[in-house]
């Protein structure tokens, strides 16, 4: 693998060479900004040989360095080990960025020309390239070009994948609790009320939530590559879809939708002169941007009011995600005393995922998983986002900790859940360190918080106990959950950056604190929470949260002595509402073992 990545990078710097770049960026995206690109998209993978899902790249004559964060750091050293390929890390106080590190290459240039850097204008979006220009701007405007190149790798790259044309599938309204008729009328009004005619949307998830479609373009995504055109007389699909158009086209414009190709979205832009168009920069790739600029006589720049709205779950979807956590939790259950009591004892972490996953696939709705599962024995668990391997995968062994992160895209919903699971005996500070991750992630179960707080301030309630302790985990506490929609999404975080979005009643949110010690141990417990309304007093609104998660927390690692009586309480309380929900639709041998499991400590 690291020839093939050598020849690559060499093979990128001939090609800069004979057009002039001094830098190329090659991002992690796709043409709209999406967290997991399709394989044709998946670009960084095949320069550098970086499986994660977050990594951007910056080669010079000299230097090809990845940028990524914390949850990538053990697994990005490791693929890029002898490839040539320098680790950038980023979330620290000493990180230098992608538009920093281009500033300093410029400055010291020391020649008597411009500077000049190319992208992939397909896949970096406009925002990005607002962040490179404003970095190099203070050398002055001669002294550094962008240069904006769509499919800049595809000379090289011989055998690139097609842009993916999977099945659509049509939501009924009754399953969205609001039709696609509401949504648009309700965009509408947003778009009026920003001073525009006309809305450009490029986020995949967004326009899967206002047209109520899904599809399969994008693994554990069920999204559909297209754009979406609204104005007050019109919506207009740009959508890859040769199979079954004309049934397609048929059901969507019974919705008041007219279905064109995906190719014809600049044509349709050309039509737009004098026209103020809405669109959200930070999604919308740089080259769409150039587009809306040369054809629209006004582009207004604000963020998609789509993204808040979709978060905000309405009674349809949170009764439908409560059903989906409930079989979700039956089915990890399943996989939780198949792997203690009948798993063969060489059972290895690629046996247990795709046990899990056969399991999910039982339930009725099943459309796939959400991500790739996370099944991660002992050290392997260190890596948050730790890639299990088909082949030599580790075995899981009678003693120590075992990590599985996952979750399932049903009719009903999208999951997520990640048990640490004690498999045997455990040494004192991996039970140390399981104890105080749990103190964590209950405590902010028990969060109650003034209405308008932003997740970064009640994301301490998580850590504290951690911190206390002189531990501390480098990844967020808690990201958005969809709804059979990305089992990441925002506005909503709860984090240490700053972000001013509050938690508002409707959102789903993931709660889940680590701890990752490299070479020995990876612990994570995760629920996902719905905010909710608490209470109200003469000091005003309070929220909390609802824990949808329906599936044990093992005790038999738990430090007794270390949990207050409020957190006692709390694992009780929830291990007894996990068996009394759940019991009935269990085998006999399962309901006992789960009887003992959620027994009070």
């Amino acid at each position: 693998m690291e020839n093939h990545i050598l020849q690559r990078i060499e093979a990128l710097r001939s090609k800069m060479v004979s057009s002039g770049f001094d830098a190329v960026v090659v991002t992690g995206t796709d043409p709209h900004s999406s967290e997991y690109p399709a394989p044709r998209w998946q670009q960084v993978r095949w320069l550098t040989g970086f499986t994660g899902e977050a990594g951007d790249v910056v080669v010079t004559a000299s230097h090809a360095g990845l940028w990524t964060d914390s949850r990538y750091f053990i697994q990005a050293a490791e693929q890029l080990s002898g490839t040539g390929v320098e680790l950038h890390r980023t979330r620290q106080s000493d990180s230098v960025y992608i538009p920093e590190f281009l500033r300093r290459e410029a400055a010291n240039l020391g020649e008597d020309r411009s500077y000049v850097v190319a992208y992939d204008g397909l896949c970096m979006s406009a925002a990005a390239v607002d962040e490179i220009r404003q970095a190099l701007l203070p050398l002055g405007e001669d002294k550094f070009e962008l240069v904006s190149v769509d499919n800049l790798l595809s000379p090289l790259w011989t055998d690139r994948p097609a842009i993916p044309d999977e099945p659509i599938a049509v939501v009924p309204d009754d399953m969205t609790g609001e039709s696609t008729a509401q949504k648009i009328d309700w965009l509408r009004s947003c778009i009026t009320a920003a001073g525009a005619d006309m809305m450009l949307l490029s986020s995949l998830d967004e326009i899967a939530w206002l047209l109520n479609v899904r599809g399969s373009d994008i693994e554990y995504n069920p999204l559909v590559i297209s754009y979406l055109l609204v104005s007050e007389t019109s919506v207009k699909w740009f959508v890859l879809k040769d199979r079954d158009r004309g049934r397609l086209a048929e059901v969507m414009a019974s919705r008041g939708v007219e279905t064109l190709p995906y190719g014809e979205l600049e044509l349709s832009l050309g039509e737009t002169s004098g026209a103020t168009l809405l669109v959200d920069k930070s999604t919308l790739s740089s080259s769409v941007d150039a587009l809306l600029n040369r054809f629209c006589d006004d582009v207004k720049y604000a963020t998609s009011p789509v993204q808040l709205r979709k978060a905000v779950k309405n009674p349809t979807e949170i009764a439908s995600q409560r059903k989906a956590y409930i079989e979700d939790g039956l089915a990890v259950e399943k996989f939780l005393y198949w792997l203690e009591c009948e798993a063969a004892e060489n059972v290895t972490e690629w046996e247990a995922s795709e046990r899990l996953t056969a399991l999910r696939a039982e339930i009725h709705g099943y459309r796939g998983n959400s991500f790739e599962n996370i099944s991660a024995y002992g050290k392997n668990a260190a890596l948050p986002h730790y890639s299990t391997p088909r082949e030599g995968s580790a075995q899981i062994e009678r003693h120590g900790l075992y990590l599985v992160d996952s979750g399932g895209q049903y009719l009903t919903g999208t999951t997520d859940i990640t048990r640490t699971v004690p498999m045997g005996e455990c040494t004192p500070l991996e039970m140390e360190d399981y104890t105080l991750v749990l103190k964590g992630m209950i405590d902010l179960s028990m969060a109650q918080f003034p209405e308008g707080t932003a997740g970064c301030q009640i994301d301490a309630a998580a850590r504290l106990p951690l911190w206390k302790a002189g531990r501390n985990f480098g990844h967020g506490t808690g990201h958005g959950i969809g709804f059979w929609l990305c089992v990441h999404e925002g506005p909503q975080s709860i984090r240490q950056n700053f972000l001013s979005q509050p938690l508002l009643p409707g959102m789903i949110t993931s709660n889940e604190p680590g701890l990752y010690r490299e070479g020995f141990h990876g612990i994570r417990h995760e629920n996902v929470v719905l905010c909710r309304e608490v209470q109200e007093t003469e000091f005003g609104k309070f929220l909390g949260f609802e824990t949808l998660t329906k599936c044990h927390i093992d005790t038999s690692a738990v430090i007794v002595e270390m949990l207050t009586d409020q957190e006692r309480a709390w694992l009780n309380d929830y291990n007894a509402e996990v068996y009394e929900t759940l019991s009935p639709s269990l085998d006999e041998d399962i309901c006992a073992w789960l009887r003992e499991k959620t027994r009070a400590i």
